[in-house]
């Protein structure tokens, strides 16, 4: 986030600006720019499901398969120009295999001092932290591959689990927090109350939520005070 222009939270686009064009494309990247977004967040794919081959900037193998995606020194190449001073990175790994690659490139272009990844990957975390220190790690719950809330066949389930994982879930991200394991939790917005902020932000850990489309759920989130908030339509935010 630029220093010019401080947020008490702060602005993120999902795959850039996934609503104003196609997420994890230059064009996405630029839209969100534009927005004003205070970081962009993308994904980071391996070209095999084994952690080898291209790194591709891509949500799973069915989006991967449907386009020509960026490869990730493209895009970071991408955020090294002037337009993206002072922005901030969100690197979220989709798989484990893969993290050392990453990391190396990362720190080629840079951005490895402005960049927080991100991952449902636990091992993952463990292997960032361990080959780079300093770069900032968050957390994502729950793991997750789809919106079970969002299909009346599966809504039931996922609310029990809603509920069991707001009473679980605080607790061991705060004790990883404390354990200097993560820095941030990445959570989806269904699980974040005040007693969950409250929770991660009496650990000194920072709490960024997934993914907010809707004007009314943004501007609670904004008045809670969480730190970031992650949305396909940056326009949102104003």
């Amino acid at each position: 986030m630029s220093e010019l222009t401080p947020r008490a939270t702060r602005r993120i686009g999902h795959k850039g600006a996934d609503h104003i064009a196609p997420g994890n494309t230059l064009a996405s990247f630029d839209a969100g720019l534009a927005a004003g977004v205070d970081m962009v967040e993308f994904d980071v794919l391996s070209e095999n499901i084994d952690g080898t081959g291209r790194l591709l900037l891509a949500h799973d193998y069915e989006d991967a398969a449907r386009r020509t995606p960026l490869e990730l020194e493209e895009g970071l190449a991408h955020f090294t120009s002037e337009a993206y001073a002072g922005i901030e990175l969100d690197v979220d790994l989709k798989l484990p295999g893969y993290e050392d690659r990453v990391v190396t490139a990362l720190r080629e272009h840079g951005l490895a001092a402005r960049t927080l990844i991100s991952t449902m990957e636990v091992p993952s975390l463990r292997t960032v932290r361990a080959l780079a220190p300093e770069i900032r790690l968050g957390w994502s719950v729950p793991k997750v591959r789809r919106n079970y809330l969002a299909h009346p066949a599966t809504k039931p389930f996922a609310l029990a689990a809603l509920v069991y994982a707001r009473r679980v879930l605080p607790p061991k991200l705060a004790a990883a927090i404390r354990a200097g394991e993560i820095e941030a939790v990445m959570a989806h917005w269904a699980l974040v109350t005040p007693a969950f902020w409250r929770t991660i932000r009496e650990a000194g850990g920072e709490l960024y939520v997934w993914t907010v489309d809707e004007r009314p759920r943004i501007a609670a989130l904004e008045a809670m005070g969480v730190t970031g908030i992650i949305s396909n339509d940056p326009r949102l935010f104003d």
